[in-house]
């Protein structure tokens, strides 16, 4: 499983909205958007980000 699909995972498990997640990660709602439906990947940076 890769860390797009743990995201995924965990904001449907509690019932995350996408914007919040973008919020979270500093990130706009539309790049969250991108990166869950794989039209885009996230930075290394921001896959540390997600690790943490």
């Amino acid at each position: 499983m890769d860390i797009i699909e743990k995201l995924e995972k965990h904001r449907l498990e509690n019932k995350i909205p996408q914007q919040e997640v973008a919020i979270k990660l500093g990130v706009a709602f539309s790049t969250v958007n991108r990166w869950l439906n794989r039209k885009s990947k996230p930075t290394r940076f921001k896959v540390i980000t997600l690790k943490s």
